[in-house]
């Protein structure tokens, strides 16, 4: 492997600072002429019509997607930290491992699309609870629908592994599950989009689904059994970086807090899209440059795989050069070859996490003729 290779393909494993010698794509400021400069906060009304503006009908895929299954997820921050990847936008795929690189880099915007409206609708349900909880402790209990304790203000800094085993061993009892639901119900439904009762009823489903199964649940699919590398709930929340450090954005208040902020003020957006389609991501592009943001990180887990099978990667890498970028615009990609089938994966570690700069995906003028996703990773690190 060149240090090339490794200045644009950066192993978390590799022990020192990349530089990252990208040319930026044309300035934002010039893309339109009516563009305003980005705000710190969306009203409730700007947040429904930007989604609303954002969103597909959506499509199918065989999963609820409900927790990650990828016990690596917190691998790419020591990354992000040598690059000094900070600010921009953010956008990104799936459930709430979202969030613990949306702590670390501390985006001005966030965009979480997803295929499944579902997902869309599950991160309604965390922006109810990030809206009502205080701080760590209150949101797991209102998330998996026990009773807050009556002390929570003096929880504000206990630590995360003391949060699981509270969840662990406090059962959720009918009042407090009943509770819970009732408040992000009501909270969903002021944020100005159209839910209809199936929605109202799948967000319910989500939530419950939490509750009973609360640390100990675990990424499900159908068609597809179980692997055994799949981490519960508790796991997630009480994983560690590179540096063994508990990292994610449960860990610390502070982490929990910038999340917090971002929801509160409606600049975390989910999205009902396909990122290799004609509207996701060349729409979001046109919001960044009225902003006048560029973006920081294209968190992709492996979605790659799916649109490099279907032949539509293509397309995806298209949209993905034309976004308004950074020298530091990365995207984070996961690998799920087991252990020692890349060079950066991680003893202990099924899943690997991949950070390439956006500067070498983009200059790349034959990635999009990759054949497989293997390809792809290793083309990435190779160059």
């Amino acid at each position: 492997m060149t240090r090339h290779a490794i200045a644009v393909f950066v192993a978390v494993l590799a022990g020192f600072t990349p530089v990252v010698t990208a040319a930026q794509a044309p300035p934002a400021t010039t893309a339109n002429a009516k563009a305003s400069v980005a705000t710190d906060s969306l009203s409730v009304e700007q947040f429904a019509a930007l989604v609303r503006r954002l969103s597909d009908s959506g499509g199918y895929f065989d999963t609820d997607n409900l927790i990650s299954n990828e016990s690596s997820y917190l691998h790419p921050l020591t990354t992000l930290d040598k690059l000094g990847v900070r600010g921009g936008a953010y956008i990104g795929v799936g459930p709430d491992q979202n969030f613990s690189l949306i702590a670390r880099v501390s985006p001005t915007i966030a965009f979480i699309t997803d295929i499944r409206r579902d997902n869309l609708l599950q991160h309604l349900l965390f922006k109810a609870l990030f809206e009502q909880a205080r701080n760590r402790t209150e949101y797991v209990a209102l998330w998996l629908g026990r009773t807050v304790p009556s002390n929570i203000e003096a929880l504000r800094d206990q630590p995360i592994d003391s949060i699981v085993a509270w969840a662990s061993r406090t059962a959720a009892t009918p009042a407090s599950a009943d509770a819970a639901v009732r408040s992000v119900r009501t909270d969903v439904l002021r944020y100005g989009l159209a839910l209809s009762a199936s929605d109202l009823a799948t967000i319910e489903r989500f939530h419950r689904t939490f509750i009973a199964q609360g640390p100990a649940l675990r990424f499900t699919s159908t068609g597809r059994a179980p692997r055994d590398y799949y981490p519960t709930l508790g796991q997630l929340m009480s994983e560690r970086d590179l540096a063994g450090r508990q990292a994610g954005y449960l860990a610390r208040d502070r982490d929990f807090q910038v999340v917090k902020s971002l929801q509160r003020r409606n600049l975390v957006v989910p999205v009902v899209g396909d990122l290799s389609g004609p509207g996701t991501l060349p729409r979001i592009g046109t919001v960044l440059r009225e902003r006048r943001e560029s973006l920081s990180v294209l968190y992709a887990s492996n979605v790659e795989d799916y649109l490099i099978r279907d032949g539509r990667f293509a397309a995806y890498a298209q949209h993905v050069a034309r976004l308004p970028l950074q020298p530091h615009s990365v995207i984070v990609r996961s690998w799920f070859g087991g252990p020692g089938s890349h060079p950066a994966s991680v003893a202990g570690y099924y899943t690997t996490q991949l950070v390439q700069t956006m500067a070498s995906f983009v200059a790349d003028s034959a990635v999009s003729r990759v054949r497989s996703y293997r390809e792809l990773v290793q083309r990435a690190w190779e160059r």
